[in-house]
């Protein structure tokens, strides 16, 4: 059972740009992830006092389960969702995004001496060929540092926050854990949407269906599969994964919206599955 979690867990996080597209239209980024937050915050909150889950044990252990809650959601998916607002192609986005498995393996050996072998080098790299081709066809127009910016502070965000969560907090409960992530999550969201956005939002069915989705599938059941995979694979293992977000994201989107898929974007998602079977070994 466990061997499926890393497929369900790609599959359901490449739903979240989709979602982020039916909600988008209809509010601000940052109020958009807000309201989602305090959403997730209250139902994991009713979700661990329903099921008595342990909460952490210490202040210390309080302190950086939050901080992966900042990195690892206001600041990676609050950086791409206004990088995408700002203009940047989603494309290059998912691209600059896409380096997250080379960033956390240099880092992982540095700072938590995991060793990466040559497979896995080889691995990682035919995975980043492989998100290119996906992505080669789907990249145009030009864009500023306004779009640039955020993404490339998402990219920092979600790498740290892994090996963040890999080297001080690896084991907590998903429940009282979540509510101890989103809790400073909501506090930074908010305070960085008071200072750039007027907290526009408009509760437009599109908007209410993205909202239902994004707190119940992406921020409880994905984020669950994704603490579980922390704790039990290494960095390296888990942020080979990401490589094949882009891949089923477009194929997604696909099907869904009609998008254009062409064979050189299905071969980049040949290779980069091929590239994170390697690195996983």
């Amino acid at each position: 059972m466990t061997k499926i979690y890393p497929v369900l867990f790609v599959f359901l996080w490449s739903t979240g740009f989709l979602g982020a597209k039916y909600g988008l239209p209809y509010a601000e980024p940052l109020t958009f992830l807000l309201v989602r937050f305090i959403l997730v915050t209250m139902l994991m909150t009713c979700v661990a006092i329903a099921f008595r889950a342990p909460w952490p044990h210490s202040g210390r252990h309080w302190f950086h389960i939050g901080v992966t809650g900042v990195l690892m959601h206001s600041l990676y998916i609050g950086g791409v969702f206004v990088a995408i607002d700002q203009g940047l192609p989603a494309g290059v986005c998912s691209l600059i995004v896409g380096l997250q498995p080379i960033l956390t393996a240099l880092s992982a050996g540095l700072l938590l001496h995991e060793r990466v072998g040559a497979r896995q080098w080889l691995g990682l790299v035919l995975g980043f060929v492989g998100i290119i081709l996906v992505l080669w066809g789907r990249i145009s127009g030009g864009f500023g540092l306004n779009g640039l910016l955020p993404a490339l502070g998402a990219l920092i965000s979600i790498t740290v926050g892994t090996i963040y969560q890999k080297k001080f907090c690896p084991n907590f409960d998903w429940r009282t854990g979540s509510v101890a992530q989103f809790i400073p999550a909501t506090i930074a969201t908010a305070i960085l949407a008071s200072m750039t956005e007027s907290f526009r939002i408009e509760f437009q069915p599109p908007l209410v269906f993205a909202l239902a989705w994004l707190v119940i599938i992406l921020s409880v059941v994905a984020v669950r599969l994704l603490n579980h995979l922390i704790k039990s694979g290494s960095a390296t293992h888990v942020a080979s994964l990401f490589y094949l977000v882009p891949a089923s994201t477009t194929g997604l989107a696909w099907i869904l919206f009609d998008e254009m898929l062409t064979p050189l974007s299905i071969a980049g998602m040949c290779i980069a599955l091929w590239g994170v079977n390697l690195s996983r070994k």
